[in-house]
């Protein structure tokens, strides 16, 4: 772990996590540090997230010991209808070009979070990401896969922006975008105001028009990000957090919900491994049951995480895997994750996506940012809480975590699409269960699985030989990965002892970021 008297920033990318440290030195505070390396990570790693992006947050102030939730996501325009897509004779809802397009949330999202908890002057924030924008940055090692994307060839503007030499940039290779350098600047300058109604705004209209988009100004305009309140419950005496639907974080509580009827020994245990897997199907199928945007329609979410309902969910889990688990009847691609502690003790959980790696594909004209393809999380069926509709948010993936128990609050989390939620669920046993360090925590071996049905089960090499011998002999049916496979996500993790004022931080292996202290001036 990195150790330290002073804050902490663990991003996926090291230039983001400098950049985050810098502001920390300057005097600002966990939020301040959060939108400067957020902005950078939209710079070095556009496919991934970035302006054209949604973005939530949980966030713990350290005077007041008070949890405050984010939720950025944006919603759908007014003309995305299903209507719109049956009479296109769609069958699935689209996952890539201008109709997979909703409001990116990002920027409101920054703005709101910097109104309540930031310090430092807005426009300083983006000093650094304008920097990397204008002058260029190497490519780093895991960046250079995700560049290699086809879906950014879709569109010229793609191949423009991100592949001038006709090719994908390979490690080392110095990439400049002075498009999101002019956007990050208006920005810089005029607030969401400038994203939203100005010129960013016109240029996404200009690009949705062209393509033939539903975007219109007043979905623009009219767009607000939202506080919530977190939801919560015990896991073996630890309080864990997460964001309320539209979001998948009640799957994490769901799955550990049900983990805890059980007693666990070693985290390559194919006895352990089952119970997790098992448990992860039974939350997934849940989850895909019953949430949606809460503000079209009434879901059992106390009901959910309740014991009891736990309890009854655990009784279904079996010796053998369980290849079709269904959903209970109770009562009543990618992305990236930043920690962030201060040394105040305020610790942001933070997570920011433009959904699949590049999004929608779709590039905005003359800005230099993809839009993201977060209307794919909607569907056809008329009977789903996530049926599309108008000015209604999707089905999201992203989550930030957060644990909490006594003197240590602990900001996580994990990336990866549908495998979030599982590995919260592991990355809280790991600490919970099996006493690990957050470094530890997050570099433990990991399984994943995108959907409740089938007994299919990516699963790292390292968890050894008898234990996927033993999860084989329960009917499992192992896709065994490399000893450390971005297919399990990509975690960060902070941690702020409240009784030392000792602040410890973790990056995953899986990828390019690192924990950086903030540097003493």
């Amino acid at each position: 772990m990195v150790i330290s008297q002073t804050g902490i920033v663990a991003a996926s990318q090291v230039l983001a996590s400098q950049a985050g440290a810098q502001i920390l030195a300057k005097g600002g505070t966990a939020a301040d540090a959060a939108i400067a390396a957020n902005a950078v990570l939209g710079v070095v790693e556009p496919g991934m997230d970035g302006i054209g992006g949604d973005i939530f947050v949980l966030y713990r102030e350290a005077k007041t010991g008070q949890f405050y939730g984010l939720n950025g996501s944006g919603w759908s325009p007014q003309g995305m209808t299903r209507r719109r897509y049956l009479d296109r004779k769609l069958k699935t809802m689209p996952q890539a070009g201008m109709e997979s397009v909703t409001v990116p949330g990002c920027v409101d999202g920054w703005y709101k979070m910097h109104q309540r908890f930031g310090k430092l002057p807005w426009k300083q924030l983006f000093d650094a990401a304008i920097a990397y924008a204008e002058h260029g940055f190497p490519i780093q090692e895991m960046d250079a896969v995700h560049w290699a994307s086809p879906r950014i060839l879709s569109s010229e503007e793609g191949k423009r922006v991100f592949q001038p030499q006709g090719r994908p940039p390979a490690v080392g290779d110095i990439f400049r975008n002075p498009d999101l350098a002019k956007a990050l600047r208006l920005i810089a300058a005029e607030g969401p105001k400038a994203f939203y109604q100005g010129e960013i705004a016109k240029a996404i209209l200009a690009t949705s028009h062209k393509l033939g988009g539903a975007m219109q100004a007043s979905d623009l305009a009219e767009f607000s990000s939202e506080w919530v309140t977190p939801l919560s419950m015990e896991y073996r005496g630890w309080r864990v957090l997460e964001l309320p639907p539209n979001g998948q974080g009640l799957a994490a509580l769901l799955m550990l919900n049900i983990m805890e009827r059980f007693t666990f020994h070693s985290p390559f245990s194919a006895d352990d491994l089952h119970i997790k897997i098992e448990a992860m199907k039974l939350a997934y199928a849940d989850v895909e049951a019953y949430v949606g945007d809460p503000r079209f329609a009434d879901q059992p979410v106390t009901q959910l995480i309740s014991k009891p309902y736990a309890a009854a969910r655990a009784k279904l889990i079996q010796p053998t895997a369980n290849c079709s688990a269904a959903p209970g009847m109770p009562a009543g691609s990618d992305t990236t994750y930043l920690a962030v502690v201060d040394k105040e003790g305020n610790v942001a959980s933070w997570i920011q996506s433009v959904f699949s790696l590049w999004g929608s594909g779709v590039v905005v004209e003359g800005m230099g940012f993809p839009l993201q393809n977060r209307a794919g999380g909607f569907t056809l069926d008329p009977k789903h809480p996530s049926v599309v509709a108008p000015r209604k948010r999707p089905f999201h993936t992203i989550i930030p975590g957060f644990l909490d128990k006594g003197d240590l609050h602990i900001g996580f989390g994990i990336m990866g699409g549908a495998n979030q939620p599982l590995a919260h669920a592991q990355f809280v046993s790991n600490l919970v269960d099996y006493g690990m360090n957050l470094q530890a925590a997050l570099e433990t071996p990991r399984f994943t699985k995108r959907s409740s049905s089938g007994c299919d089960v990516t699963i790292e090499s390292r968890v050894g030989v008898q234990a996927l011998q033993g999860l084989s002999a329960r009917g499992h049916v192992l896709d065994v990965r490399r000893e450390q496979s971005q297919r399990m996500g990509r975690g960060n993790a902070v941690l702020f002892n409240s009784k030392t004022h000792v602040n410890y931080g973790a990056s995953d292996s899986r990828t390019d970021g690192a924990a950086i202290p903030e540097p003493v001036n």
